[in-house]
């Protein structure tokens, strides 16, 4: 289980290292996530920080011959939880993303997000067998541009907890997650640029 979530995170950083020059902005968000135990008659809850560095994925898409009027980005998003119930422990992984936005005015967007993550949880449960998981998750979400290079984001997210079966029990553990936080973008100038390009 340790190789195959060792294997996960060095192939999307060395395949996005390559490309760092495509980072189109990064996004920390905090909040609150809760969930219930099926085994007990405690919940799950934690406060989530997550760091996204986000990957903007126009340029290749372009290259296969389609086009997009809103942002299309992968994100690498590592993130520590502190879980604060039934007992304090922590969650520690990153999440592997694809985020597709599309802009209502120049400052509002809303936006859906979905993938796969990988973590250890320090937390033992009777739900789960392994400490090692994964976590299919999707999200929508609303983003503000109060400046150029700044946005606040209020975000939900569901997000599933499980080890694929690798071992039992694996019930899982599902979670709703209530977010909010700030993006910092880059290039900003480059990124009016080739929507201007588009429209034309």
């Amino acid at each position: 289980m340790k190789k195959i979530i060792l294997g996960v995170l060095f192939l999307a950083c060395a395949l996005f290292s390559i490309n760092a020059y495509a980072i189109e902005s990064i996004d920390v968000l905090t909040g609150y996530f809760t969930g219930h135990l099926d085994n007990t008659e405690k919940d799950y809850n934690a406060v989530p920080l997550l760091v996204g560095i986000n990957f903007d994925l126009k340029p290749a898409i372009r290259k296969i011959g389609l086009n997009t009027q809103g942002s299309f980005d992968f994100i690498l998003e590592p993130f520590l939880n502190t879980v604060i119930q039934p007992n304090s422990n922590i969650e520690a992984g990153s999440d592997f993303l694809l985020k597709y936005g599309f802009p209502l005015t120049d400052r509002l967007q809303p936006y859906v997000k979905g993938g796969l993550g990988v973590l250890y949880m320090s937390q033992h449960t009777k739900e789960q067998s392994t400490q090692y998981n994964f976590l299919p998750q999707g999200a929508a979400g609303l983003q503000y541009r109060i400046t150029n290079d700044i946005a606040l984001n209020l975000e939900y997210r569901y997000r599933h907890l499980s080890n694929a079966a690798l071992k039992h029990p694996n019930s899982g553990i599902n979670v709703n997650m209530y977010l909010c936080g700030i993006t910092i973008f880059f290039n900003d100038t480059k990124r009016k640029d080739d929507t201007k390009s588009e429209t034309n």
